[in-house]
């Protein structure tokens, strides 16, 4: 795995996902409402959202342990990461580079310069399972430059509009003694919280095989990423997200590196509608997913993962 057999073959895929109940990704600039479309009311998930829930179940499954280790992460300090990529490269930022070819002194003390960036970028790239495949700015602090990750995906956004409904809610206790006495012990504390009674979304994804060659994301990667999307709620619940799970995941496989169809004609193979318009949808059995297979370009394989 890693970066000794990167992926040979493009890539792109549809994800399903549904909430029930909850709030799939709120938003801190509107009082955390459930993102929305202001326009149509399509409710929307960001990528950085998904990604994030694809991160944390690699972790997870793997303790963070190389090569999966999780860059981007919760209280993480990123330069302090990179510059352990140097000490681990035995590579000494204080002093003039060990290779002339790379100076024959330290540009600026405490970062790499020339090949010392390149092989700093490829260890983190080796034991950093979101690098080689959503890459990642290192070029502060030491500086190991810019990784373009092959795997990108698209915002999440529902089938239909979604309705955002405002709960209040009672905690039985207060935090501070202060609080009390201002309640004459009653100790009670209000709150908010918005849930979308159901929503389906759809989303796509996008895995380059050349970006692929360049970070070592491999055909051991690729399967984790199809099985972390497929679970990524599974060890992700919480009281504000309600019940989500994964629904459906179909992957269109190309038989080259660079691909033998358009994007955009292999996702408009896929369609979904509603099986009975008469009530509002509140669960996925009320849709009905379609793919036109007889329509997909020969060069292409349709795999439904789920």
């Amino acid at each position: 795995m890693g970066i000794n057999n990167p992926i040979q073959k493009r890539y792109d895929f549809v994800i399903f996902f549904d909430v029930k109940d909850g709030n799939p990704n709120g938003d801190p600039d509107a009082g955390n409402l459930p993102r929305v479309d202001a326009e149509t009311g399509h409710g929307l998930v960001t990528d950085v959202c998904i990604k994030r829930k694809v991160r944390n179940y690699v972790g997870l499954k793997n303790d963070e342990q190389p090569p999966y280790g999780i860059f981007i992460k919760e209280k993480a300090i990123l330069n302090n990461t990179i510059e352990q990529a140097y000490i681990s490269l035995n590579i000494n930022l204080q002093e003039p580079p060990s290779d002339q070819a790379d100076g024959k002194k330290r540009n600026k003390t405490g970062q790499g310069q020339g090949k010392e960036i390149d092989r700093a970028k490829q260890f983190l790239c080796q034991n950093f399972f979101d690098i080689r495949t959503f890459g990642a700015v290192l070029s502060t602090g030491a500086n190991a430059g810019q990784v373009r990750g092959p795997v990108q995906f698209t915002f999440g956004r529902s089938v239909d509009p979604i309705v955002s409904l405002e709960h209040s809610i009672t905690r039985m206790a207060v935090a501070t003694e202060a609080e009390a006495e201002k309640q004459g012990g009653d100790n009670r504390t209000m709150g908010r919280k918005f849930t979308v009674p159901y929503g389906l979304y759809r989303a796509h994804g996008f895995i380059s095989a050349p970006l692929a060659s360049q970070t070592g994301f491999s055909e051991g990667d690729l399967e984790l990423l199809w099985e972390a999307l497929e679970n990524m709620f599974e060890h992700d619940r919480s009281a504000a997200r309600g019940l989500m799970g994964t629904r459906k995941l179909i992957v269109f496989e190309h038989a080259s590196k660079m691909g033998n169809a358009p994007v955009q004609q292999l996702f408009d193979t896929i369609t979904i509608k509603r099986k009975d318009d008469s009530t509002p949808a509140r669960d996925f059995s009320d849709y009905m997913v379609s793919i036109a297979k007889d329509q997909i370009p020969q060069g292409v394989t349709l795999i439904e993962r789920l």
